[in-house]
């Protein structure tokens, strides 16, 4: 299999379980040694194929967290690791190998899904914490290998305890985060190849009708949650939701452009913190997706 996250390249991975052998050296050496050959010898014992990684598990990386790779060391979730399982899922594409980059749009596509299930509030997530995904490699395909495994893995140092926080939600809390995520992931699951609308106008109006159409159901949801900050909240995106519209609808690039600014502007990430304190939920902004509505 291969760890794949999207924009990334990834190559250059192996595990490899190292014993360290005790010469002869001093008391205060001997016990180093004798404590660093036991790490080793744990973290030997915790080796665990790629392929039968479940749902849940925690785990270290042999090396870097991208390329491929044969085996991780699965740990208990209470200590510090670098990533954990949070959604897997089968690809069903023949016998015939779909290719690298297939696979990586199929999992660009369903990880995002199957994580929220996991973890449904993604403000929530440890600092640092991205998205990765476990895949078939050529080779692993011609041996039935159709897995794909989900993960959120620490880009820099490690993090601890479970992120599965499903079942803690409430069910106004989950009906708000079911909504939301399905906002942005309509956003940017939906991002047009080109990089101008003048190039790609029907890509870009396609990818604004799939966000004014999550956004009506986000406001639907919202109806049924009381709160006064969830009722401005739902003013708001119904706004919003208009614009997106007019934006799906634009005759040309320069009508496109007019209702796109006002469109973007209104799901602003910041434009929902008082309605998720309200609920209970985080309100801190992720660091990328503050960013990008920052200009």
């Amino acid at each position: 299999m291969t760890v794949r996250v999207p924009h990334r390249s990834l190559r250059g991975l192996s595990a490899v379980a190292a014993l360290l052998a005790i010469g002869a050296v001093g008391c205060s050496e001997v016990s180093d040694a004798v404590d660093s050959t036991k790490d080793t010898a744990k973290k030997a014992a915790r080796q665990q194929s790629v392929f039968s990684l479940d749902i849940g598990d925690c785990y270290n990386p042999n090396g870097k967290a991208e390329g491929t790779a044969f085996a991780v060391e699965v740990v208990p979730c209470t200590e510090a690791h670098v990533g954990q399982v949070v959604g897997e899922f089968a690809i069903d594409k023949g016998q015939e190998y779909p290719g690298d980059d297939e696979i990586s749009a199929i999992a660009d596509t369903r990880c995002p899904v199957e994580a929220q299930k996991y973890a449904p509030d993604t403000w929530a997530l440890p600092k640092g914490a991205a998205l990765f995904y476990y895949t078939p490699t050529k080779e692993s395909w011609l041996t039935g290998d159709r897995a794909v495994s989900c993960t959120y893995t620490a880009e820099k140092g490690k993090f601890s305890g479970s992120l599965n926080t499903a079942k803690s939600f409430k069910p106004e809390q989950i009906t708000y985060l079911e909504g939301s995520n399905a906002v942005y992931e309509a956003l940017w699951a939906n991002q047009p190849e080109k990089d101008t609308v003048e190039d790609d106008l029907a890509g870009y109006k396609a990818q604004a009708k799939a966000v004014a159409a999550a956004l009506d159901a986000h406001v639907k949801g919202l109806a049924g949650i009381e709160g006064a900050e969830v009722g401005k909240l739902r003013s708001t995106l119904t706004k919003a939701a208009g614009d997106w519209k007019n934006a799906a609808d634009a005759a040309d690039a320069d009508a496109f452009y007019i209702a796109y600014d006002p469109a973007f502007t209104g799901i602003d990430p910041n434009k929902s913190v008082a309605a998720r304190k309200e609920l209970g939920l985080a309100t801190t902004v992720p660091a990328d997706e503050a960013e990008v509505w920052a200009g």
